[in-house]
């Protein structure tokens, strides 16, 4: 498989994608046995008998012209906000994108949670793992930061199944159930595989939590950093030039980054029923609409009548500097109409109401467009709550 490294990671290329084949009729069909793909996604000899195919995959969407006054709006949301930041609106339905800085890549932090998803469910469609399999996790499988599972977890472990771990990963943001998951499925090289099959450019996949979170710091993993404060204690410890360093090479060139636009295409897929079986994707969107995090990023401009699935990401702080503050989804308004959205905000200073407004106009602007476009008026925006503000979290 094509691809490059970075920090021993491959990062897989579209171009490394493999065509499926044995497609035999349009749409998402029952078919004859797809060839079996490896976790690095590579072809095996053996067939897996039954697994679904969708052809819609491989047929581009057809485009109509891009709103000239959204454009313009994006465009100036993104001159004026005092930061590093990324933005893309994509129809789902008429295929047209916009975008500023929109081919760069930004970290991702917890959006990285929503590939790991989908190669889960991917893998259950393929009938590698069901989401019933039960999964240990022990003392030595903790990662950092956000992780509330880690309170279950006793010296003889704590057994769960998948999907609990992934409805935790997924409305939590927990990262200890997020990596839990990605180990279940053979770790960073089946999520790699995953985004190649599906043609899913200018999206990477890192290394998983404890090495991405220990070498944006500075430091280099060992277990004992998953315990207590030890990961803070350590990280203070380092000389200040020596994290700067780190943050600024990881915002520099994110071995977990992504594009506005790779992102928002890979969800418009998703929701057009290209990424996964029908059972997967409607278990995947309706987990992301229950997603407890970032109420006053994207979610905050999203009309009461309108529906939204998402998943956010924050990195880590070094005074008041943050490298990742993100939400991306995909907002639906009442006619069914949807939108594929992603803000990312590699580095800024700004206060996080500053960042929840810039968020909030674009989700606005969204939906104020539909509006001109249909003369249906939304019902006012959600006033929903403080969010979390703390690294890694939401």
């Amino acid at each position: 498989m094509s691809g490059w490294l970075k920090g021993g990671v491959v990062l897989a290329t579209a171009g490394a994608a493999l065509i499926v084949t044995g497609l035999i009729a349009p749409g998402i069909t029952r078919a004859v046995p797809e060839a079996r793909y490896r976790a690095d996604g590579h072809r095996d000899a053996a067939p897996l008998p039954g697994f679904w195919t969708n052809d819609r995959a491989t047929q581009a969407t057809p485009v109509t012209p891009a709103p000239p006054a959204l454009d313009g709006i994006i465009q100036s949301l993104g001159r004026s906000f005092n930061g590093q930041v990324g933005i893309a609106v994509q129809s789902v339905d008429n295929g047209w994108t916009i975008s500023y800085n929109g081919a760069r890549h930004f970290p991702q932090q917890s959006v990285s949670k929503l590939w790991v998803a989908m190669a889960m469910l991917d893998a259950v469609d393929r009938g590698r793992i069901t989401l019933t399999t039960p999964v240990t996790i022990r003392p030595q499988d903790l990662t950092l930061f956000h992780q509330p599972i880690a309170a279950m977890v006793k010296a003889d472990g704590y057994t769960t199944t998948v999907q609990d771990l992934f409805y935790r990963a997924m409305t939590q943001s927990d990262n200890t159930a997020n990596d839990s998951v990605m180990r279940s499925i053979g770790g960073p090289s089946a999520v790699q595989g995953f985004l190649a099959r599906r043609y899913i450019d200018g999206v990477r996949f890192g290394p998983g939590e404890r090495l991405l979170q220990s070498g944006t710091a500075g430091l280099s993993w060992n277990q004992s950093l998953a315990s207590g404060r030890a990961f803070y204690s350590a990280r203070n410890a380092l000389p200040m030039s020596v994290r700067q360093r780190a943050l600024d090479a990881y915002i520099a060139d994110p071995v977990d980054g992504a594009s506005p636009v790779g992102i928002v295409t890979a969800l418009a897929k998703l929701k057009r029923g290209e990424m996964l079986s029908p059972a997967s994707t409607s278990l995947l969107l309706s987990t992301m609409s229950e997603a407890k995090t970032g109420p006053q990023r994207i979610k905050g401009g999203v009309p009461h009548d309108w529906h939204y699935a998402h998943k956010t990401g924050t990195g880590q702080q070094l005074g008041a500097r943050q490298a990742g503050f993100n939400d991306v989804g995909i907002m639906t308004a009442p006619d069914g109409s949807s939108y594929a959205v992603a803000v990312m905000i590699g580095s800024t200073t700004v206060p996080i109401p500053e960042r929840w407004a810039l968020m909030q106009a674009v989700s606005r602007s969204v939906a104020q467009l539909h509006v001109s476009r249909t003369g249906v008026l939304p019902a006012r925006t959600s006033e929903n709550g403080f969010g979390f503000t703390g690294e890694n979290r939401p």
